[in-house]
């Protein structure tokens, strides 16, 4: 068995010419080769469950067997089983490719159940490089996707970069996206959009199979442990943000390629709540991260947390605080143009939020950040660690004795100030979680319940103020009315504030 070690990157079309015409691709030839490959599976997509792939590959006269594994992959980074060989059309000799015997048997005794689910047809452009002390092989696939499965014909482009490890260390794989990225002129203003991505050319094909459009995904739960140090614990956090991150932004992206249309809002809350996980963990650790590493992803991550802030703040007006507005009369010409309204603002939010995140500069941070990961790992660099035990305690403390500051100061508090310890509350809430699934056994902290609660009624009141923010510029008439009831019920919201603080002061002070 080899073990592959890529890193694939989406690319936009009409960056192609560009990435072309980049110093490094332009002056060798590239290796051309027209691929056509064949993905197999049982009816009940057994492989697919245990994330491995069969697939029948025809290059020229020859056709290749290649079994892939699971493996891992956090920022595009992926590392992976890979058994490859020649082979008949048709022919699955798994025991003379496979030399794991337990997995060589369990895909003999399927291989009589494998049948055709989809199919890749791509011609690919290859270089083989040095970069530094490695080699690394660049490809470049362009084609299709293609599938006959439950829904019937169905295609899709297939557009995509691999950088391949043969020989060095992993970094080299970054650093040659990046100087890729940076695009043939060398300046980040003028670089390419090269998105890394997670998913893979089977995980692609099976979803088409599937008719399974892109849907948002949650975050992992950290699997509880005490051992190692916080600085380990931090790359952990770090890296499923980023896994959480990537996910939702790529479905967001392919979701919302439409014009009038306005994909699931989930993708932008998901993706909102890996930052907010990221930048908590940035804070939680921030004194045992080297300071430059520290003080320039705060500022990156929080600006591209603000990229996302006005698509939110909209998709919450459009699918929760205006139907509870309207109930009253939802058919009626004045709610319909008040609708449209409100919906043509929310699609010029989200698009303002697809250019930047379509921008050559939030994908150059999501290559270097996972370089910086990578860096960090190496503790021959940084001074001794305390025990992970004690500082996931003395930390819990400290985040207490923090929260319960911000209580006492609300007292008497405008709005702003409300909403500053809604943002403490937020932060706090995660903290709690990311702490606890550092722990062999993640358990409730006394009053959890009522911080939660909390939390969610200043979200309420701030949803609120926010729809306030953003009606106020509606010329329509019946603006004015909703305008005056959402005053109505934010002046009630503000009334229930002073209790809400006493529960809260009660529980932290145990």
């Amino acid at each position: 068995m080899s073990h592959e070690t890529e890193l694939k990157l989406a690319l936009h079309a009409h960056d192609l010419p560009r990435l072309l015409a980049h110093p490094l691709l332009a002056a060798p030839a590239p290796r051309r080769e027209h691929l056509r490959n064949t993905y197999f599976d049982t009816a009940s997509l057994a492989l697919m469950q245990q994330r491995l792939a069969v697939r029948e590959r025809q290059v020229g006269r020859r056709t290749l067997l290649t079994v892939k594994t699971a493996g891992h992959s956090v920022g595009g980074l992926s590392q992976r089983g890979e058994w490859e060989g020649p082979t008949q059309p048709g022919r699955f000799d798994f025991a003379a490719l496979v030399d794991d015997a337990t997995l060589a048997q369990q895909l003999t005794q399927l291989a009589p159940q494998l049948v055709p689910v989809f199919r890749t047809d791509f011609t690919r452009r290859s270089w083989l490089l040095q970069h530094g002390d490695a080699q690394v092989e660049v490809a470049l696939d362009q084609g299709y996707i293609a599938t006959s499965g439950v829904h019937g014909a169905r295609r899709e482009p297939l557009l995509e970069l691999e950088l391949e490890l043969k020989s060095g260390p992993v970094d080299a794989l970054l650093a040659l996206a990046h100087t890729l990225a940076l695009g043939p002129h060398g300046h980040a203003a003028q670089g390419l959009w090269l998105h890394p991505t997670d998913r893979s050319k089977a995980e692609r094909g099976l979803a088409l199979f599937l008719g399974q459009p892109p849907t948002p995904m949650k975050a992992a739960a950290l699997a509880g442990t005490l051992e190692g140090s916080p600085l380990a614990a931090f790359c952990t956090v770090a890296q499923g943000s980023l896994v959480h991150l990537q996910a939702n932004v790529s479905g967001w992206l392919e979701a919302g390629s439409g014009a009038s249309t306005v994909p699931d809002p989930e993708f932008i809350h998901q993706a909102r709540l890996a930052l907010r996980r990221l930048r908590t963990a940035l804070q939680l650790f921030g004194a045992l991260l080297p300071h430059p590493f520290f003080s320039h992803w705060r500022t990156q991550w929080r600006a591209t947390a603000h990229a996302l802030a006005g698509a939110r703040d909209w998709d919450v007006l459009a699918t929760e605080s205006l139907p509870r507005l309207l109930t009253d009369t939802p058919d009626s010409a004045p709610v319909q143009a008040l609708t449209a309204w409100v919906h043509a603002h929310r699609l010029a939010a989200h698009q303002r939020a697809r250019e930047a995140l379509s921008a050559p500069a939030h994908a150059l941070n999501l290559l270097d950040f996972t370089r910086a990961l990578l860096a960090l790992q190496d503790h021959s660099n940084h001074p001794p660690q305390p025990q992970l035990s004690h500082w996931v305690t003395s930390t819990e403390r400290r985040w207490q004795r923090a929260l319960l500051n911000k209580v006492q100061q609300a007292h008497g508090q405008d709005a702003t100030g409300w909403h500053a310890l809604r943002i403490a509350l937020k932060k706090h809430h995660q903290a709690q979680a990311l702490l606890a699934g550092l722990k062999p056994v993640p358990h409730r902290q006394s009053g959890a319940i009522q911080l939660v609660r909390a939390q969610a009624a200043l979200g309420s009141l701030n949803d609120l103020s926010v729809a306030q923010s953003l009606l106020v510029a509606c010329p329509l008439p019946g603006a004015a009315e909703l305008l005056q009831r959402l005053h109505q019920e934010r002046q009630t919201a503000l009334l229930a504030l002073p209790r809400l603080r006493r529960q809260l002061l009660r529980t932290l002070s145990r």
